[in-house]
């Protein structure tokens, strides 16, 4: 039996999987979330580890609590630092944080983005962790001068239940301190940070076997025998994993929390903008990912804040009359990151008129989602890469109506997997590879990952949409002074 993790923004969630790939059991356990000021985001990493523990002890009642192996998919970007004994410093600040703006002004026009590409093949965005060590460093000098460990959030839970001080390629990548092409920490941008290579991880391919669980840990949850570990990947790389994304062409959308668009390939790339991540991947080659700060959380915040009201499909269920909806959403809720690196930027409604109506407004946000991920895929368009089909998982995907409405705005053909569990089913599946029960990451993915459903889009429908997509890439231009 392996387990697979995927450590969220909102719920660490957990599965068991046989030799062959069958999901056993599920669980999920939900921690808080912290925004002291209005664009922070924190979280305590204890409550991560706390939720694993309980999530692990579920998938295990009423077993023989035997497990080979866990992998661990989680949340990017975020900054943990502990102290000489081993004690966080202060809260994980999250990849959705937008605070390190003059950190990543400095990083970008002083430091200079040539040379930010040069170094990691990427440059600095707001979300990444590199620009938090220098708003640490800038703004909580006494816990810059305590760090001894920097880690990513996934990787506090590796070393939580192993004691193995590890990252991986993919996650390490969103860092910004990782020369991606090489895959080795930049000396130039640790130095720029004020951190050296002892306050770093070792690094490691996804799914290598980092430790075995300690004898403690075993014994709180009963399990007996040898439990390896592997180093893990970023969520968006143990998603791609988990939905088949894997090897050279394949591409997956995301929508949980945050929308991605991740595009695999056996080489490294990098746009001429760097619009795009560049990024190594959990199966051992690279990809380029655009990901937008507000997905899915963008239809929980209009449900849940707004209408106040839980039945999604219902409000759902009386919208159909797609691509000819005059409002717009722009699903900027927290900033945006890929293509316009904006974190002050935020949200608006624009078009209504006397005759909107409750439908057009849960429409817009739906659409406006969509654009905003179109605006990736024009960017990887741009660099001759043609997508005509791609996976697609994450809790909005479970919408219908949220799936038909991207088919068409993108013009590409979507499958849904028999499995939707994403990054933990990654997580799963690089530790069976870890294990041994399969050769490789891509030769398990394809034999693991099911197809049971697609979604074409319409000729009509794409021609109606790429009207309004059209007047969706003017607003932000538009309106981005207005948050300087």
């Amino acid at each position: 039996m392996f387990i697979g993790i995927d450590l969220g923004t909102s719920a660490v969630k957990l599965l068991s999987m046989d030799n062959d790939g069958k999901i056993l059991r599920t669980v999920s356990v939900e921690y808080p979330i912290s925004f002291p000021k209005s664009g922070w985001s924190e979280q305590n990493p204890e409550d991560w580890y706390k939720g694993t523990l309980e999530g692990i002890g579920k998938l295990l009642d009423g077993t023989d609590k035997v497990v080979d192996g866990i992998g661990v998919g989680g949340q990017m970007h975020g900054l943990v630092i502990l102290d000489e004994a081993d004690n966080v410093i202060r809260p994980a600040i999250l990849w959705n944080d937008g605070r390190t703006t003059e950190e990543t002004d400095y990083l970008n026009n002083v430091i200079g983005k040539d040379k930010l590409s040069e170094y990691t093949g990427n440059i600095a965005f707001a979300g990444f962790t590199a620009p938090k060590v220098l708003w640490v460093k800038n703004n909580e000098p006494d816990n810059f001068a305590k760090i001894k460990k920097v880690m990513l959030p996934k990787d506090y839970i590796v070393y939580k239940l192993t004691g193995a001080y590890v990252s991986d390629y993919s996650d390490a990548s969103g860092m910004l301190l990782m020369d991606v092409k090489n895959k080795k920490w930049s000396q130039e941008m640790l130095e720029i940070c004020g951190i050296s290579h002892v306050e770093m991880p070792e690094l490691h391919e996804s799914y290598d076997v980092v430790g075995e669980i300690k004898p403690e840990v075993a014994s709180e949850l009963g399990i007996t025998g040898t439990l390896k570990v592997v180093a893990g990947a970023g969520d968006n790389a143990a998603a791609a994993v988990g939905t088949g994304t894997v090897g050279a062409g394949g591409c997956n959308l995301s929508l949980g929390t945050s929308g991605t668009l991740f595009i695999s390939n056996d080489k490294f790339s990098v746009d001429d903008k760097n619009s795009l991540h560049s990024f190594a991947h959990a199966d051992g080659g690279f990809h380029l990912m655009g990901c937008m700060l507000s997905a899915a959380s963008c239809n929980k915040w209009w449900m849940d804040e707004i209408l106040r009201d839980k039945d999604y499909a219902g409000n759902q269920a009386g919208i159909d009359k797609l691509g000819e909806n005059n409002v717009f959403f722009l699903p900027y809720l927290m900033g945006e990151r890929s293509p316009h690196n904006d974190p002050l930027v935020r949200a608006g409604f624009l078009g209504m008129s006397m005759d909107t109506t409750r439908e057009d407004m849960v429409q817009a946000v739906l659409e406006g989602v969509a654009f905003g991920l179109r605006d990736s895929l024009e960017v990887a368009r741009s660099l001759g890469i043609k997508i005509e089909v791609s996976n697609i998982c994450g809790g909005g995907a479970k919408s219908p109506l949220w799936r038909k409405i991207i088919s068409n705005v993108m013009n590409i053909r979507l499958e849904i997997q028999e499995n939707d569990e994403g990054p933990a089913l990654g997580g799963a599946i690089l530790a069976a590879v870890g294990c041994g029960r399969y050769t490789d990451v891509i030769s398990a993915a394809k034999s693991l990952v099911k197809v049971v459903e697609t979604v074409e889009p319409d000729a009509e429908l794409v021609a109606k949409y790429e009207e309004k997509y059209n007047q969706f890439k003017k607003l932000y231009p538009t309106v981005k002074g207005l948050y300087q």
